[in-house]
């Protein structure tokens, strides 16, 4: 009878261990097919946007973390610039930190090599964890590039325990892997766009990007009920210079007054090299009276000083701006026939200021009459 009592505690025993393991073994399969959705996600991103915020919103939501925040060295910009050639601003996504150097950010960047876990201090991290005072710990994790640290992915966690110097850091170095490969290949993947969208000549982006960007940027005008402002630009007597001096020399001309109109506009305006001697910007968020101020500084720019040519004496070159605005609201017509209006009514305005006598600024009358 001893021996029955015993033999059925003991499977008893074994029912509760056989139990547990199989517990044991599904909450580790669930955290394993939720890490492979999570480094899935990060993989499958399909543009820098997309990238960001998987990281940024996806892994705190994911985590179910206080506040995540990638940080970027990007000291040429160039990141930057790729990503506002994707229709996002950098300053859209909170979370996101762009940083010429990782100097004087935080002390752990000195020796970022692996991930490194621990309590949060506001005097090393307050940067890399801005407009937060409820982090308690925090997991900073390298993102590489060919060997050198050019960010970090970092966790932040309102539980003071949940990432401490004593925790393994394995899971974090594999994930460092993939968020690395991940930036890379959409770092990759937008170059490899814009170099579509890039007039070879100007470094400019070209009539290609604009329309993309137009549809873009009247989707966001529609959206916060703003307006967006054209200026379409054309270089006077351009066939002249081609005709005098060669198109080399033309060529030269282009390219200075693309500088000189970069040179006024903000960072928030699309600027592309519409075709031959025609440039265009758009102004998001911009009146018209703003327009037209930004226009007479890019005229004045353009003629202000003499173009040094390389091969030829020194040539002034003055241009005509024509200018239309809108304000889409939600019963305009489809943005891609309100874009196209929106040219051709900045084009008519050009040739009106062509017509006045050149080195003009002129509004388009649709805006003129509301003015």
């Amino acid at each position: 009878m001893g021996n029955n009592k015993d033999t059925s505690a003991e499977l008893q025993q074994l029912r509760r261990q056989l139990s547990e393991l199989h517990d044991e073994v599904a909450r580790n399969d669930g955290i394993l097919r939720k890490s492979q959705e999570r480094e899935l996600a990060l993989l499958q991103a399909g543009d820098l946007r997309a990238l960001f915020r998987t990281m940024v919103i996806g892994l705190a939501d994911s985590f179910g973390l206080a506040q995540v925040t990638v940080v970027i060295c990007d000291p040429d910009h160039d990141l930057r610039h790729l990503l506002v050639a994707g229709g996002m601003q950098p300053g859209d996504l909170p979370g996101l930190l762009f940083v010429d150097t990782l100097a004087g950010l935080a002390p752990q960047y000195v020796s970022l090599q692996k991930p490194w876990l621990g309590q949060y201090s506001a005097s090393d991290h307050q940067l890399i964890f801005p407009a937060r005072d409820d982090i308690a710990s925090i997991a900073m994790i390298p993102l590489v590039h060919k060997e050198t640290v050019v960010g970090s992915l970092n966790f932040g966690s309102n539980v003071g325990s949940r990432f401490t110097r004593e925790h393994a850091t394995d899971f974090f170095k594999h994930l460092s892997v993939i968020a690395s490969f991940a930036l890379e290949n959409a770092v990759n993947r937008a170059r490899l766009r814009r170099s579509g969208f890039t007039d070879v000549l100007t470094g400019w982006n070209n009539r290609r990007y604009l329309q993309v960007r137009l549809g873009e940027e009247l989707a966001r005008a529609r959206r916060d009920g703003s307006n967006l402002v054209c200026l379409m630009i054309d270089i006077d007597h351009f066939k002249r210079v081609n005709d005098t001096h060669g198109h080399a020399a033309g060529d030269e001309v282009l390219i200075e007054l693309a500088q000189r109109i970069e040179s006024e506009v903000r960072a928030s305006d699309v600027a592309a090299r519409y075709g031959g001697e025609e440039f265009v910007v758009l102004l998001p968020n911009t009146d018209t009276d703003s327009g037209v101020l930004l226009a007479e500084r890019i005229r004045r720019s353009i003629s202000s000083a003499p173009i040094k040519l390389r091969y030829d004496g020194p040539v002034t070159i003055t241009a005509s701006i024509g200018i239309a605005g809108i304000a889409p609201d939600q019963v305009d017509d489809e943005l891609k026939t309100i874009g196209e209006a929106l040219i051709a009514r900045a084009d008519v305005a050009l040739y009106a200021a062509k017509a006045a006598g050149r080195d003009q600024v002129a509004v388009d009358s649709v805006n003129a009459a509301v003015a």
